[in-house]
């Protein structure tokens, strides 16, 4: 027999099958167009890589966003959400009605829309990490925890020994980390906190067996849920890195958010659909769970973007696509990760070519030179359509940000790239509120003090050689 040729037909077939599995999974033209390449001109190894990271789990999702089947007190609190965030948006402040059809938006994504927040903006991991040991600190009831990164170092010990004397105290403490992204405390770390009383798990665990598509589908969100009434999330993952202290170390440019008051339902919600996954048990729903004490000083409209691999839409990114198509005058966006695909990208040089002013800020080196290849070759379009874009020199900026209008604030864990719109599990803030509008606006434009503003004149004269490579780093954009 001649093995060769039965091989070599066999070798066909099969590329032939996966290339209609790649046109039947995937919606994006451009993503099917790059697959199909690397499929082909990639022989075996392309079909490994396609499998790994490109397949689309999304229609077998990876959990069902549903608690409890049959519970009356969450239909209930469902039932109140809906009827205080029709009353939030019909009387709320000029900076929801501005963005009402946004609102509306997250709302039929079941997302709350919240008055009588305080919030609280901080900047770095000096600003993060106080805030956060005190709020641990004063707990009474329960500490819900979940993060990306969680290293074995300074900060991350300080705030194991807090949860453990917490957990003491009688507090429950509940930690989800992320198997990939917090590797360095598997298992002695860990190990530790179980014994000493905090339930601890990871997210979707990572086998061996299994390794291809877990590392693919990774929990980016940093949640901290507090006597459910206090939260925190944005960018800052527990680790050293974030905190400035040496001069000699890298500076880390980050932004989060504390949020006291119904805001943080959804944050809530969202760590009990987590947990419900990752624990080998059922977290039921109580009125302690969902009840905060009023704040007098809490004035901000809150409301929380999240989506992942379990969502039947994309609702980040749909968020950050209707707010950049209703600013009339201002848009300041900061992300690490530029890669923004074909709908943001148009949505940017709309927007700029319809005259509102926009600013982005990204690093002026990532830390991966591949991505920063592949966000370099958008540049030339939005600086074409006017969109100014600005290199953070003073270090890494690492925020995921936007203002709009002065009036809406977004500080979240997602970067405006294919991998936070469609793979990982992400969490966005969405702040109407003027005053944190302001504070944020203000540190975007202290931030562009340390950075330098590209030249698109220059920019669209670059030799060919500058622009292959990432000519060719954008070919595999949708990969990354």
């Amino acid at each position: 027999m001649n093995w060769y040729l039965l091989g070599s037909i066999a070798y066909v077939l099969l590329t032939v099958f996966v290339c209609f599995r790649v046109l039947y999974d995937i919606r994006s033209t451009t993503k099917t167009f790059a697959y199909l390449l690397v499929v082909i001109l990639l022989p075996g190894v392309g079909m490994v890589i396609y499998f790994a990271v490109g397949a689309n789990y999304r229609k077998n999702k990876l959990y069902s966003k549903k608690i409890v089947n049959d519970n009356k007190l969450l239909a209930d609190i469902r039932k109140r959400i809906v009827n205080e965030s029709e009353k939030t948006l019909d009387t709320g402040e000029q900076e929801v009605k501005s963005h009402k059809k946004l609102a509306r938006l997250l709302l039929n994504d079941n997302s709350p829309l919240t008055g009588d927040n305080e919030v609280k903006l901080l900047l770095n991991g000096e600003q993060k990490f106080p805030e956060l040991i005190e709020a641990l600190k004063a707990a009474q009831h329960h500490i819900h925890i979940e993060y990306y990164i969680f290293e074995d170092d300074n900060i991350g010990n300080q705030i194991k020994e807090i949860l453990i004397q917490k957990a003491a105290e009688g507090v429950k403490v509940r930690f989800i980390y992320d198997d990939f992204g917090s590797r360095s405390i598997r298992k002695q770390f860990v190990r530790k906190m179980v014994e000493a009383g905090v339930e601890a798990y990871p997210f979707y665990k990572i086998w061996f067996i299994a390794l291809s598509n877990r590392t693919n589908y990774r929990d980016h969100r940093k949640i901290v849920v507090i006597d459910a009434s206090t939260g925190f999330v944005g960018g800052i993952n527990v680790s050293d890195r974030y905190i400035n202290g040496d001069p000699k170390q890298l500076y880390w440019r980050d932004t989060h958010v504390m949020i006291k008051g119904p805001g943080v339902y959804y944050l809530q919600y969202l760590f009990i659909c987590d947990w419900n996954f990752c624990a080998d048990q059922r977290l039921p729903i109580t009125k302690e769970l969902f009840s905060y004490t009023k704040n007098k000083k809490g004035k901000a409209i809150v409301q929380i973007a999240a989506s992942g691999p379990d969502s039947d839409t994309p609702t980040i990114m749909f968020s950050l696509l209707e707010t950049i198509a209703m600013a009339q005058d201002e848009l300041l966006i900061t992300s690490p990760y530029f890669i923004p695909g074909d709908s943001v990208l148009d949505a940017l040089c709309i927007a700029a070519m319809s005259g509102v002013k926009i600013k982005l800020l990204v690093p002026h080196h990532s830390d991966s030179a591949l991505v920063n290849a592949a966000a370099r070759s958008y540049y030339r379009e939005i600086l074409s359509a006017g969109v100014e874009v600005y290199l953070y020199q003073k270090g890494f900026v690492h925020a995921k940000t936007m203002v709009a209008d002065g009036q809406l604030a977004i500080i979240g864990t997602a970067n405006m790239d294919h991998r936070s719109f469609e793979l990982n599990f992400e969490v966005n803030s969405m702040i109407y509120d003027k005053a944190i509008a302001k504070q944020l606006r203000d540190a975007f434009y202290n931030d562009i003090e340390d950075a330098m503003q590209i030249n698109a004149e220059r920019w669209e004269n670059r030799t060919i050689l500058k622009q292959l490579p990432e000519k060719l780093c954008r070919l595999l954009s949708p990969l990354l």
